[in-house]
């Protein structure tokens, strides 16, 4: 009987050794543990040197191993109730606690053609504006207009009482009459011989002073009848009928509107690229949804010292008239051809303090294995890409100009990276997210500006 024992052990030892061989060389499925199969091997190996030994040693060498294997049991389960367990738990606390996707909006950056341009904001200024007030005082006897009028040059506006005129008028012309009456009489006289030549220059100063008298009160009753210089648009009057208006008196305004000025500064490196008879557009926020088509008139001829700003004028058609003086203009003036450049939705950029940034959607890396010494930590860096497989990358950009609802990207992206348009109050570096496909926010309405 012991024999069969002993043999039955040696044929247990070689065939997990068989076996265990067999599973390293991937002949048995993967199943079989080639470490449990040594450790098998093992056990019966010692199985049967233990049986084979004399009955006075075996009894000691059966203690020391069964405290061996007591010992290895108790450090075995300490081990894992104070090592692996707690790291478990951690590992499992952090993938609960850790965050999950968010749902977020995105839109790849891509190249556009867009030509270089020069934004400004500038002033409407009438093509000719004067205030009208009179040259000589007195009551205004006659208004020839309406507020908001529309005149023709050299139109009659407003009369001023020229009664004491009129009358220097008639007493200046009986005085030239005579004047006329008496040189010719001297003329004849002086032909005769009957009259001395200094008589006749006499009578001829006195014709011409009396004429130039004439020709004084005719023009101090010319500007006490005001008339429009040129064709415009009258303002609102501010005198009445039997006022008493002085040399000076504002008494209404009168713009040329059609074509019409918009004045508006640019820095001084502008000047690089502004050139009279480029093309410019203007939008201004009272007649919403209309763009005017012009063209650069005229630079000023020195920069402010103050701003370091020169003043560029360009003139706009305004035929129906709707553009007037002083109004708030925003104009777009192109300096030179189309070029390429990378952009993106306005909505994209984030503004702070340490510079502009966006968040890129990008692939989350592979999930780290987890080991003891690494802990939860590594259970945290597996979580983004067990949830969605994305994340959201912080990138720093130097953005350029904006044009409607996109804006240039100068540096920092590549085109057909895809960028978060919203959402990115919710984001943090890294952060795990999914994309949310529908349609983009609708642009804001324009604020209105004072």
């Amino acid at each position: 009987m012991s024999r069969k024992i002993n043999w039955t052990l040696v044929i247990l030892t070689l065939a997990a050794l068989a076996a265990a061989g067999a599973a390293r060389a991937s002949a048995l499925p993967a199943s079989l543990s080639t470490a449990a199969l040594m450790a098998a091997a093992a056990l019966f190996a010692i199985l049967l040197l233990i049986r084979v030994l004399p009955l006075r040693v075996r009894r000691p060498v059966v203690f020391v191993l069964t405290l061996a294997g007591l010992a290895a049991l108790t450090g075995g389960l300490a081990y894992f109730q104070f090592v692996i367990k707690p790291t478990m738990v951690k590992g499992f606390i952090a993938a609960s606690f850790a965050p999950k996707p968010t749902s977020v909006a995105a839109e790849q950056a891509r190249i556009e053609r867009w030509p270089p341009q020069l934004t400004a904001i500038g002033t409407l200024r009438a093509y000719q504006g004067i205030v009208i007030a009179p040259q000589a005082a007195g009551v205004i006897t006659a208004i020839h207009f309406e507020s908001g009028a529309d005149v023709e040059q050299g139109q009659l506006l407003i009369n001023i009482d020229d009664s004491v005129e009129q009358a220097d008028l008639a007493n200046g012309n009986a005085q030239l009459r005579n004047a006329d009456n008496t040189l010719t009489r001297q003329k004849v006289l002086v032909t005769g011989g009957n009259t001395p030549q200094s008589s006749v220059d006499s009578a001829l100063a006195a014709r011409d002073s009396a004429a130039a008298t004439v020709e004084r009160t005719r023009a101090i009753i010319a500007q006490k009848a005001i008339k429009a210089p040129f064709s415009g648009r009258l303002g609102l009057r501010t005198v009445d009928l039997g006022q008493y208006a002085s040399v000076g008196m504002a008494l209404a305004t009168l713009q040329q509107l059609d074509p019409i000025y918009a004045d508006f500064p640019v820095p001084e490196e502008a000047l690089a690229t502004l050139a009279p008879g480029e093309d410019a557009i203007m939008t201004v926020d009272a007649i919403p949804g209309r763009t005017f088509a012009g063209k650069i008139k005229a630079i000023d001829a020195r920069v402010s010292a103050e701003s370091r700003n020169v003043t560029a004028r360009a003139e706009f058609a305004n035929p129906d008239r709707r553009l007037l003086p002083g109004m708030y203009a925003n104009l777009t003036v192109t300096t030179g051809a189309p070029a390429e450049v990378l952009t993106v939705p306005r909505t994209a950029i984030v503004y702070s303090l340490y510079g502009d940034n966006v968040f890129v959607v990008k692939p989350a890396p592979a999930p780290a294995v987890a080991t003891p010494q690494q802990g939860a930590g590594a259970h945290a860096a597996a979580a983004p890409a067990a949830n969605g497989g994305l994340i959201a990358e912080r990138r720093f950009v130097r953005v350029g100009q904006a044009r409607g609802e996109r804006i240039a990207v100068e540096e920092g992206l590549k085109p057909g990276e895809r960028v978060v348009t919203s959402g990115q109050i919710k984001l943090q570096a890294n952060s795990p997210v999914v994309i949310e496909e529908g349609e983009a926010l609708p642009p804001p309405p324009a604020a209105p500006k004072p």
